[in-house]
């Protein structure tokens, strides 16, 4: 079972990174301790985040109650038994009721371990689960840290990463994914961590605890 960083791995992993990069240094001092946001993992961990995407936190958790009612256990098993209209009952589209049918069936057909995911390395996971039709990079990324609990993953494809990353650096322009991928290296082998503190800032100065002109 997946298991969160302790305190003590995320306090060493903020002293690394600003040792090692002056430019997270303010923003470690403007991020207080947090904890690992750990949720379910495996088969259940992926379904839900496909299933809650692109809604509301209020509309995906009602949705996802209603498919654990519907289901009675969320398992490979379970969802594949649904057809997908049987599905769309439950509050999914009909997009994310056939990708739940092709996560299930990667697990079944052995394409994917979701129970020994942990088997693999980073890359080899990301592989593993960019091949699942519906799991695109930003998805596998984030679910290997936050459902894996994996301390050196990166999206750069995120848009809050990318745009507090233009503020640490005082750049004009949003760096591109590439770019931002690039630029995290110097973050290794934290840059879950770096992503966590980075998302953090980008909260606190969306909701004006922090001005943009001083994190600018």
């Amino acid at each position: 079972m997946p298991t969160a960083p302790t305190a003590d791995h995320i306090l060493t992993a903020r002293q690394a990174l600003t040792a090692a990069d002056p430019a997270l240094v303010r923003i470690v001092d403007a991020v207080p301790p947090f904890e690992w946001r750990l949720r379910t993992g495996g088969f259940e961990g992926l379904f839900r985040m496909i299933v809650e995407q692109q809604v509301s936190v209020a509309a995906a958790a009602s949705i996802w109650r209603r498919v654990v009612e519907g289901l009675g256990e969320v398992t490979p098993q379970a969802v594949l038994a649904r057809p997908v209209e049987d599905l769309r009952t439950l509050g999914l589209s009909g997009q994310k009721a056939r990708y739940g049918h092709e996560i299930a069936r990667a697990h079944v057909e052995g394409h994917i371990d979701f129970d020994h995911l942990e088997r693999l390395d980073d890359a080899e996971a990301i592989a593993a689960l960019t091949a699942i039709k519906g799991v695109g990079l930003w998805t596998a990324e984030t679910f290997l840290m936050f459902c894996e609990g994996r301390t050196d993953v990166f999206p750069g494809g995120d848009v809050a990463l990318q745009e507090a990353m233009r503020w640490a650096d005082r750049l004009d322009d949003r760096p591109t994914q590439k770019q931002a991928y690039a630029r995290a290296e110097a973050w290794r082998p934290h840059r879950s961590v770096a992503a966590h503190l980075l998302w953090s800032w980008y909260g606190a100065v969306k909701r004006g605890e922090i001005s943009l002109e001083a994190a600018a």
